[in-house]
């Protein structure tokens, strides 16, 4: 299958920036998907459509029903990462396919809200203001299995990430709210600077490759 850039269509940022995207694979990179987007860009008769980032609470959420209607049409739907991982663990029985660590954590019931991926970010840049929770848990686990904290203190991080709500969830507050010892905090943040992963990041650039491979 041989595809031009203009019969595939990505929504995504903060995740990845189209920046980055771009230099993975060539592809007509929308903003942050939302509701009645899937259906606009079906007016553009795309061979394959991604999605990766969209909004939660801010604006109403993309649909099940244009999803399907995208798939009905023998469009190619694939998802990760945030937004798409949900969709995709949802709707992965109906051919939408699911690409990375997020999608099988919803898709295996590890993790169940939308409040596991939601971040806020800067609506003019699309800069991320806000750490996900599950980057965090995927971090924290992480930590525990290389014995940098005990599976006491990494329930207490993962307790005190949850009680925080989302738009306002940093490790930064993290760490400033969580009972450890603070000289113990400086491990921890030396641990995120050296070898820390966004996961969310990570499976974006994972569906980039992934329809990057389908078009080859």
């Amino acid at each position: 299958m041989n595809l031009n850039k203009k019969n595939i269509i990505i929504f995504l940022g903060p995740s990845l920036s189209a920046d980055e995207a771009s230099k993975i694979l060539d592809a007509d990179y929308r903003p942050p998907i939302q509701r009645g987007d899937v259906t606009a860009a079906l007016q553009d008769n795309p061979d394959i459509i991604g999605i990766i980032d969209g909004v939660f609470h801010q604006q109403p959420a993309v649909s099940h029903r244009e999803i399907l209607d995208a798939l009905k049409k023998g469009v190619n739907v694939v998802g990760g990462a945030s937004m798409g991982a949900l969709r995709a663990s949802e709707l992965d029985g109906f051919g939408m396919v699911g690409i990375g660590y997020v999608y099988n954590q919803y898709k295996n019931g590890f993790i169940e809200s939308d409040d596991d991926v939601a971040i806020v970010i800067n609506p003019l840049n699309l800069e991320q203001l806000s750490d996900s929770l599950v980057s965090m848990e995927y971090n924290f686990k992480k930590m525990l299995e290389e014995g940098i904290i005990s599976e006491e203190e990494f329930n207490r991080l993962l307790k005190t990430a949850k009680s925080i709500f989302y738009p306002k969830r940093t490790y930064d507050l993290v760490f400033k709210s969580v009972d450890i010892d603070k000289g113990r905090i400086k491990e921890l943040e030396r641990f995120l600077d050296e070898k820390g992963i966004d996961i969310k990041q990570q499976d974006a650039v994972d569906v980039i490759k992934y329809i990057k491979n389908m078009t080859e």
